[in-house]
C-alpha cells in the first residue's frame, strides 16, 4: 500500500520533539515521534517558533494541512476549529473494521479538552461491550495526536496506557487542560458528551458502508 501510494514525508518541530508526517496525494498515512524523548517542557510555557512550511508545490496538500494542524495544536489551539482536518489514507481508515470505526468516532466525537473512557468510546462506536478491544484499537492508531487516542483514559480517571508513554500522554492532557491525574484525584473524568453531534471529517474511506 505504501509503495503504491508513493509516500512523502514532512517533519514538524514540537515541544515533544520532531514529528514525522507521512502521506500521499490522497491523505495522511502516519504521524511518528522521532526523538522519543521524555517531555520536559511545561505546556504552559511560551511556545517555540513554528516550522516554516515547505513550498506548497512540493508537499502534497494533506501533508501541508497536517503540518499546519499540528503547528496550531501545539502553538495556537484556539485556531484549530477553523482548520481543515486532513484526509486520512492509511489502510485502517479504508476499511469498515472495528479499529477504523473506533478511530473515526474518536476523531469526530472527542474534542480538544475532553476525555472519554474506553467503555464510553466503545459505546459511542456502537460496540458497548468491546471496551478491551478499544485499547487494541488505540495501540493501532497510525496518526496519534490528530486522532486523539491520548484522550482515552480509564473510567477511574487514571491516565492509562499510551504508545508514546505515560509522560507524553500526561503532557498532551495537560496541554489541553484535562490532565487525567488531576481528574483521578477528583474521583472522576471530564468525559466527552455522548449526546454531542459528531462533526464531519475528511477521512478517506474507500468502500466503507455509511
Amino acid at each position: 500500500m505504501e509503495k503504491a501510494c508513493g509516500l512523502m514525508f514532512k517533519r514538524v518541530t514540537s515541544p515533544l520533539g520532531t514529528l514525522e508526517v507521512s502521506g500521499c496525494q490522497q491523505g495522511v498515512h502516519g504521524i511518528r515521534l522521532l526523538d522519543g524523548k521524555t517531555p520536559d517542557t511545561d505546556p504552559t510555557a511560551a511556545p517555540a517558533p513554528r516550522d516554516p512550511l515547505d513550498d506548497p508545490g512540493e508537499v502534497p496538500e494533506p501533508l501541508a494541512q497536517c503540518a499546519a494542524w499540528l503547528a496550531s495544536y501545539f502553538h495556537e489551539p484556539a485556531a484549530l476549529p477553523a482548520l481543515p482536518v486532513p484526509a486520512l489514507h492509511h489502510p485502517v481508515f479504508q476499511q469498515d473494521a472495528f479499529t477504523g470505526q473506533v478511530l473515526r468516532k474518536l476523531l469526530t466525537a472527542v474534542q480538544f479538552g475532553e476525555v472519554v473512557s474506553y467503555q464510553q468510546l466503545a459505546a459511542l462506536a456502537g460496540h458497548p461491550r468491546a471496551s478491551r478491544a478499544v485499547g487494541g484499537a488505540m495501540r493501532s492508531n497510525p496518526v496519534p495526536i490528530l486522532v486523539p487516542c491520548h484522550r482515552v483514559v480509564c473510567s477511574s480517571g487514571a491516565v492509562g496506557n499510551y504508545t508514546g508513554g505515560p509522560a507524553v500522554k500526561e503532557w498532551l492532557l495537560t496541554h489541553e487542560g484535562s490532565l487525567a491525574g488531576r481528574l483521578a484525584r477528583a474521583g472522576g473524568t471530564r468525559l466527552a458528551r455522548a449526546s454531542q453531534p459528531a462533526g464531519r471529517s475528511r477521512v478517506c474511506v474507500v468502500g466503507a458502508r455509511e
